[in-house]
């Protein structure tokens, strides 16, 4: 996908030609062009109000541009009639409401509508594609129950099969994850995933979360005012100028330490003075991103005890943090640690990273015991990365009781609010 000439040698799916809508005197999109190759998932990304929601209007023929076209397997998508448009595309909407208690089985089937003739029923084969997307989709089980009678995740599931029974080979999606839960976000992507993978699927989709975006897309495409901003893979999009540009905030962006993919923090405006004292424990690679996120969010950071040669020492000499270090693969010592501990009783909060914990660093472990506000950070479960048995595990258990166990995305809230407990009168006195 490009907002100009595209790298991939793949036969476009749709092509996007200088489109411009107006909508009540307001120029929603300002001569947008991109080119979507086939089995590709392309991601929607921007601020509200972006033109997201337009461009996939446009581009399934709901709303006619003012200038430019959009064309679909090579034809302009205004010369299609509507049902042979909806053979080429089929479309999940945001809203999900239907307005009669319709079963799920019949909504799902109104996905054939565009292979009926007027007067003609449901074919052998319109059953079969019907079938088949209901169990794809895991809605066959409820298929009798009115569609209004099923979860708003549920419900999301029953539009996708509608459009799986279209069978056609592009699919658009319109905030697929808006007001779901994040195991209902996982599953509805998951599935997404697995279309453009395994059935060839060519699809577009307006995504709100920056970080599913990256996880799950393999190209992006931002929006902002109109246009396009930046198009090409999720870790050259989502960079920290396009996000400054786009949504006007301040933002880090790093990899995430499990997936790989490309992780957006937003951050806070930087105070004036420092937020507050913050020690993080970890190492491995696990504390790069939450050293760079407290370090841009104003707090005064230290970290360690780190090895020489971790990356995570790297980074926080290049952010300038204070570190407590040992010898290249050392275990942390009797004076690291003396040294870690009087960081923590001076910190306001101690940060607990995802880190593996042995019996080389597990020292740092028993150090995090003389904090006062802890925050543990945790994406793995505890036993799956606990090589140092029992008093590790009753060490973790302790510190997970007396502090907050948070994702990364509630890293900063969790930690402002326990420095904001440590040490409230100062803060208020200070502001």
């Amino acid at each position: 996908m490009s907002d100009g000439a595209s790298g991939d040698d793949r036969r476009s799916a749709i092509e996007i030609d200088g489109v411009t809508v107006e909508l009540g005197g307001n120029r929603v999109l300002d001569s947008v062009s991109a080119s979507v190759p086939e089995g590709r998932f392309v991601g929607l990304v921007g601020p509200n109000g972006a033109g997201k929601t337009t461009l996939l209007r446009a581009i399934h023929g709901a709303v006619g541009p003012d200038a430019g076209e959009v064309r679909v397997a090579g034809d302009p998508i205004a010369d299609l009639s509507s049902k042979e448009a909806s053979r080429r595309i089929a479309v999940v909407p945001q809203d999900t409401g239907l307005a009669f208690d319709f079963p799920v089985e019949e909504v799902v089937a109104m996905g054939r509508n565009p292979y009926k003739s007027r007067f003609s029923g449901p074919s052998d084969a319109g059953r079969e594609h019907v079938e088949a997307a209901m169990e794809r989709t895991e809605v066959a089980r409820f298929a009798d129950r009115p569609i209004t009678a099923v979860s708003g995740g549920e419900r999301q599931r029953v539009l996708l099969a509608r459009a799986l029974a279209q069978d056609a080979p592009a699919l658009l999606l319109d905030e697929p994850t808006a007001s779901l839960d994040i195991n209902h976000q996982v599953r509805t992507l998951e599935l997404v995933r697995e279309l453009v993978d395994d059935d060839g699927k060519t699809v577009i989709a307006a995504i709100h979360d920056l970080n599913l975006a990256a996880h799950y897309c393999d190209e992006l495409l931002l929006l902002a005012d109109g246009g396009i901003r930046a198009s090409g893979d999720p870790a050259t999009v989502l960079s920290e100028r396009h996000l400054e540009a786009a949504f006007d905030t301040r933002a880090v962006v790093s990899r995430h330490p499990v997936t790989g993919s490309t992780y957006v923090t937003a951050l806070p405006e930087r105070p004036d003075r420092p937020a507050g004292r913050v020690h993080v424990v970890g190492g491995g690679g696990t504390v790069s991103r939450l050293l760079y996120v407290l370090s841009a969010a104003g707090y005064e950071v230290s970290v360690g005890a780190l090895n020489e040669g971790d990356s995570d020492l790297e980074t926080a000499r290049s952010l300038g943090v204070e570190a407590v270090t040992e010898e290249p693969f050392a275990p942390v010592g009797e004076a690291a640690r003396r040294e870690v501990e009087d960081r923590i009783r001076a910190a306001d909060a101690t940060v607990l990273a995802d880190v593996e914990v042995g019996a080389g660093n597990l020292a740092n472990l028993r150090a995090a015991r003389e904090a006062d506000e802890v925050v543990v950070v945790e994406e793995r479960p505890f036993a799956e990365r606990n090589f140092a048995g029992s008093e590790a595990a009753a060490l973790y258990e302790s510190l997970s009781e007396r502090g907050r166990v948070v994702g990364p995305d509630e890293l900063l809230s969790a930690v402002a609010a326990a420095v904001e407990r440590s040490d409230p009168v100062g803060r208020v006195d200070a502001e």
